[in-house]
């Protein structure tokens, strides 16, 4: 049952499912799927052990039921006995077997979900040691076209919607990598179909990742609109309600919104909502692809708010807070940081002390291509340096030493 992720209704469910395609006209309710529980009931009518049977594709020895006046039988590995079971040892039961594969389709569980969960975690590494790219997005809808195909095997309207869930989340990395390699229009068709996916998946989380690239990706095209619509999105999911941390993120995309609009008020208001919250913040299982949210995040975000403010010597104290804090292994969000750090001095009219510190983010970037989102925000800041020092030394050297370098990667 854990397997197949049944409750007792379910397996009441799926038995009298099996019993009416037999012909039968007996059911099962829960009470009777409590007494083979308990152990009270060792030995079902022969029309309920067989469609005991087929459910579990098993034989009903292995699912721990014995004959009245038999001793009961010793415990043994599930999966050994599956095995024996289904690839014919023992004569009877490889003849039992024969028409319970044939005649239903295979059946996927808690376990073919708990795989794909685990490709998932793979891209989510992948996508912080290098950023968006095509690879990634290709392996993304690869595991999500897997996850919607396992619909057509049996399985449980729970593990169901665990499969939509799974599928709507590798399709939002999809659209993420699109997403930092700045193909947007891509993106926004992978956000589309991740946003089908989680409704059918009843899943929040999913939804606000969902919502939460949007923001974004509404960020990049210039509708700060919709990128505050998208966060107030965020905002309205069942998960912000029970866990601050996705409150939280809401808040500061809201906040980056308001920024982009000129809204001060609005903006930090936001900013503040999302510090409060981020403090109320427990310890807690959380999906892979929020871990990259907290403190140090928070204070990227805030760096963006206060460029877009006109604060650039606020932003540039949040550009060190969260440079200080943002873990190593975060190589994409650190480079990012570090440009905004680099903008911000720039800005107090330090253009050489901006130089120097964007260095830091072709060394941190070293080995692999510079993603589509870092190269567009690296074109800003040499924009914005040839506005600010166009005639200086420091900016000839920038040029000479990183254009090609930026251009190229």
């Amino acid at each position: 049952m854990a397997e197949r992720a049944f409750q007792q209704a379910e397996l009441a469910k799926a038995v009298n499912a099996e019993l009416l395609a037999a012909g039968e006209r007996d059911s099962v309710g829960d009470r009777t799927v409590r007494t083979w529980l308990t152990g009270k009931s060792t030995w079902p009518h022969r029309a309920k052990r067989n469609a005991l049977e087929a459910v579990f594709r098993c034989t009903i020895e292995a699912l721990g039921f014995y004959p009245p006046g038999s001793p009961a039988p010793p415990q043994e590995d599930p999966d050994v006995i599956r095995r024996r079971f289904l690839t014919g040892a023992g004569g009877t039961a490889a003849a039992a077997a024969i028409p319970l594969v044939s005649a239903r389709p295979s059946s996927v569980g808690t376990s073919d979900v708990i795989r794909l969960r685990k490709g998932m975690d793979g891209l989510t590494a992948l996508d912080q040691k290098r950023g968006g790219h095509a690879d990634l997005e290709r392996d993304a809808l690869a595991g999500a076209a897997e996850a919607v195909s396992l619909q057509g095997k049996a399985a449980t309207q729970r593990i169901r919607q665990r499969l939509f869930s799974v599928a709507a989340d590798y399709t939002a990395m999809a659209a993420w990598s699109c997403i930092d390699a700045r193909q947007l229009d891509r993106a926004q068709t992978h956000l589309n179909e991740a946003l089908r996916l989680a409704g059918m998946a009843q899943d929040p989380v999913a939804q606000m990742r969902v919502w939460n690239s949007t923001s974004i990706l509404a960020h990049q095209r210039g509708d700060n609109g919709e990128g505050i619509a998208a966060a107030q999105a965020a905002q309205s999911t069942a998960i912000t309600r029970h866990d601050p941390l996705f409150g939280s993120l809401a808040h500061a995309r809201a906040a980056v919104g308001h920024a982009t609009r000129r809204d001060g008020q609005a903006a930090i208001r936001s900013l503040g909502y999302a510090e409060e919250a981020l403090g109320k913040v427990q310890q807690q299982p959380r999906p892979g692809w929020v871990a990259f949210y907290g403190p140090a995040e928070l204070h990227a975000l805030a760096a963006i708010v206060r460029e877009y403010l006109g604060q650039p010597a606020e932003a540039e104290a949040a550009s060190y807070r969260a440079l200080a804090a943002l873990p190593k292994q975060y190589r994409r969000n650190r480079a990012m940081a570090t440009v905004h750090l680099a903008v911000a001095q720039l800005h107090q009219g330090d253009a050489e002390q901006a130089c120097a510190s964007t260095e830091g983010v072709f060394n941190l970037m070293a080995g692999s291509p510079l993603p589509g989102r870092l190269r567009v925000l690296l074109g800003d800041f040499y924009r914005d340096l040839l506005t600010h020092a166009p005639s200086t030394q420091v900016a000839r050297e920038w040029a000479d030493r990183y254009r090609s370098e930026w251009s190229a990667r």
